[in-house]
């Protein structure tokens, strides 16, 4: 069965309009500096906050 009416171009973009992407927040690590997601261990140093680190295992 096809639509009645056709949607026009407004209608059609206005119902998209929150499926854009938004970019990717990243934090200077305070420690080392690197960048790092907000609210995760930093994949650098593993430094996560002031009393939290977690041991990251380093490449040869």
């Amino acid at each position: 069965m096809l639509p009645v009416t056709k949607k026009s171009k407004m209608r059609k973009r206005t119902r998209r309009s929150h499926h854009a992407l938004r970019p990717v927040a990243l934090l200077a690590c305070p420690q080392c500096g690197q960048a790092k997601l907000p609210h995760a261990a930093c994949k650098n140093c593993g430094y996560v906050n002031a009393h939290t680190r977690i041991e990251v295992a380093k490449e040869e």
